[in-house]
């Protein structure tokens, strides 16, 4: 009697041990089972965040990508793949709710200049994407080139440094850069539209603060008649150019 129960005290733990494997297989193929299951489909997707021409062709191809999913079961990078294609589409974020809907939030990249090739325009996004398709150019300050990239991107050095600065721009002050370059001193200059003065950046360092800094002396009337702005130092900046008072007399036919 005493052989048979420590015959049975040896076999139950790997009886155990069995049941223990075949319990876990079991909740892991149901696991498999129902997360590509009807029972967690997605039928709602609300899409945010995207723009623009094109704006109606990334939601169809994100809502047609979107409803081959389950909430349980989001391929990220099958949804990024669907919008390959879209340059202005930088990222998606991704977030399921159940038990049927899934949200999905575009990052764009916006053009901030446009590049000119022998009258051939593309716009560019501050990171050097080239933003082919349907993206307007309107109202984008120009950057020469000799030619246009033939890859994604920007790839010159003196391109991409004028992007930088573009980039650095207040979106409305954006609007009345007519183009950027570089001057025969190799000085970074802002071209404005309509005739406004020319404003003189010097260097790419701190774009941000010459560009403030010029929108505040646009904005002075004491700035009136300047033909530029140096802003080189953005902490001193200074309107010059001004026409003398018989070059004014003559200019208005006085």
């Amino acid at each position: 009697m005493g052989a048979v129960v420590a015959r049975l005290a040896r076999v139950r733990p790997r009886v155990w041990a069995l049941i223990t494997v075949l319990l876990a297989a079991v909740l892991v193929g149901g696991w498999f089972w129902l997360r590509d299951s009807g029972l967690a489909s997605v039928k709602t997707v609300r899409i945010s965040g995207v723009s623009g021409p094109e704006a109606h062709d990334v939601r169809a191809a994100l809502d047609q990508a979107a409803r081959e999913m389950t909430t349980l079961h989001v391929d990220t990078k099958r949804l990024r793949r669907a919008v390959a294609v879209y340059p202005q589409v930088k990222d998606l974020q991704v977030e399921a709710k159940p038990l049927h809907e899934l949200r999905i939030t575009v990052m764009e990249r916006h053009p901030v200049a446009e590049l000119d090739a022998g009258g051939r325009q593309i716009p560019v996004a501050a990171d050097g994407t080239l933003l082919r398709g349907r993206v307007s150019t309107a109202g984008l300050p120009v950057i020469q080139a000799s030619a246009l990239p033939a890859g994604p991107s920007v790839t010159d050095a003196r391109e991409r440094t004028l992007l930088e600065v573009a980039a650095g721009a207040p979106d409305a002050m954006r609007r009345h850069v007519e183009r950027l370059e570089l001057d025969r001193s190799k000085q970074l200059i802002a071209v404005l539209r309509d005739g406004g003065p020319t404003i003189v950046l010097g260097d790419a360092a701190r774009p941000r603060a010459k560009w403030v800094a010029a929108a505040r002396v646009l904005g002075d009337d004491s700035s009136s008649g300047a033909t530029y702005i140096d802003v080189r130092l953005p902490e001193r900046p200074a309107a010059g150019g001004f026409a003398t008072l018989d070059e004014a007399s003559t200019s208005t036919g006085g």
